[in-house]
């Protein structure tokens, strides 16, 4: 009913597409990121390389999207009937109305207890203070040794010094082998740090920093960055650390207690070398901004000169010693540029020299030469070791060969058991009726005994 006296007012209406847009809306700013479980269904996989499928239980489903840029970064394809979990996104698809999650990581199902251990060490670690700002290093502005704590056949190892050597070959690189994953793997990384600290503190070897990480991998690959153990090693380090696990989505709690983290190992290899080409592109453009200040000097004593030569008109001996006293100036200046070039380019011939002196190429050969000995001396020993075992094999032969039974069976003896096959060596343990084998040299008799005596 209407009250007299007010206006009439008209509820606003919406277009579908309106409605659409204000619920997804209302969706993705109700929800963050989440974590959901189920089984696949539906799976469909478009030219466009998007992924669509639903997402179910054993009450309800949900139709999930997960686009290229994300299901690239995955190393299996899901299928149907596959238990999985995954991180989303809560939205709506406008177009059809219809509630839909986006998928931004998917793994299998049984990844969840894995994630469970990582959150609650998170949480625990943090609470104590130990991925505090406050307390992480200032990375060196220059690096002459680099310690990298990784596996010496991985991909980042390769990766790292690839980037060095393009960037900065006069770093050397101390490499400090361990396993990046499996049981026993964050032993071996956090007594790494800790010795890489010993070495640096007892001066055997100078470290300006340490590199921590390996290549990409799923959850359980990477789980050897999650430990505590490794945590704790990083936070106690006096050396900074640049954490460098897995590519640029994945996150490790190695990652929070280091000083810097990295998205890959090449990215950690960038932070902490310099360019060289960089700073040669710096010597010319200051090469170019020096020749351009003195021009602009010569510019302006000309100007000067002139305004001079203007206002003095007599005596001309003294304007023409002036000019003289000019072109000996600029003469002087163009030496001193030249000069100063030179000695710019001898530094930068220099620079050059000790780049290429520094190349760990030589040591790389050498290590190569001690393996191959070292390879020929294994192989020598394996040799003389199976030749020792042949003949000792042999010898226990002819003692088994010596011991056999079978030896007094081709004299004419035979071994007689009952029918549990228990040896016979006295006439009282059968009678008369009692089923016996008696084992030949050559097969089997089955007896009946007649008669014992």
């Amino acid at each position: 009913m209407r009250t007299p006296g007010t206006p009439d007012t008209q509820p606003t209406t919406l277009s579908v597409s309106q409605l659409n847009r204000q619920a997804k809306s209302l969706l993705e700013s109700h929800f963050d990121f989440v974590w959901v479980e189920g089984e696949i269904s539906n799976f469909a996989s478009p030219s466009s390389g998007h992924w669509y499928f639903s997402l179910k239980d054993g009450k309800a489903q949900v139709r999930c999207a997960m686009f290229k840029n994300r299901n690239q970064r995955l190393k299996f394809k899901p299928v149907n009937g596959d238990a999985i979990r995954l991180r989303c996104r809560v939205s709506l698809y406008e177009g059809r109305g219809e509630f839909q999650l986006i998928v931004e990581h998917l793994e299998p199902a049984g990844a969840g207890a894995l994630q469970a251990a990582f959150e609650k060490l998170k949480a625990r670690l943090l609470a104590e203070g130990l991925f505090d700002p406050a307390y992480k290093k200032t990375l060196p502005t220059a690096v002459s040794q680099l310690g990298v704590i990784t596996s010496p056949t991985g991909a980042a190892i390769h990766d790292i010094l690839t980037v060095l050597r393009r960037r900065s070959p006069s770093i050397a690189v101390f490499l400090l082998p361990v396993a990046v994953q499996g049981e026993g793997a964050a032993a071996q990384i956090a007594a790494a740090i800790e010795r890489a600290n010993r070495w640096h503190s007892e001066g055997k070897i100078h470290l300006d920093a340490l590199i921590v990480g390996r290549g990409g991998g799923s959850l359980e690959d990477l789980w050897a960055f999650n430990e505590e153990s490794v945590a704790r090693a990083i936070a106690a380090s006096t050396l900074p650390i640049v954490s460098a696990v897995g590519h640029e989505v994945d996150f490790s709690i190695a990652d929070m207690a280091a000083d810097h983290r990295a998205p890959t190992p090449s990215a950690a290899a960038e932070l902490l070398s310099p360019d060289q080409r960089e700073w040669q592109q710096r010597l010319l453009i200051a090469e170019r901004d020096l020749a351009r200040l003195i021009r602009r000097k010569l510019t302006d004593a000309t100007l000067q000169l002139t305004h001079l030569k203007q206002r003095l008109k007599h005596p001309g001996a003294q304007l023409r010693e002036q000019a003289q006293r000019l072109d000996d100036l600029e003469q002087r200046l163009l030496t001193a540029q030249k000069h100063l070039l030179q000695r710019q380019h001898s530094r930068l011939a220099l620079l050059e020299s000790r780049l290429l002196s520094q190349s760990p190429l030589p040591q790389l050969q050498q290590l190569q030469r001690d393996t191959q000995q070292w390879r020929q001396r294994l192989e020598a020993a394996i040799r003389q070791r199976l030749q020792a075992e042949t003949r000792r094999l042999g010898h226990l032969a002819q003692m088994l060969d010596s011991l056999s039974p079978l030896g007094v069976l081709q004299r004419g003896f035979a071994i007689v058991t009952d029918s549990d096959g228990n040896v016979l060596r006295d006439a009282s343990q059968v009678t008369a009726g009692d089923e016996v084998q008696a084992q030949l040299a050559r097969g089997r008799l089955e007896l009946i005994v007649k008669q014992t005596q």
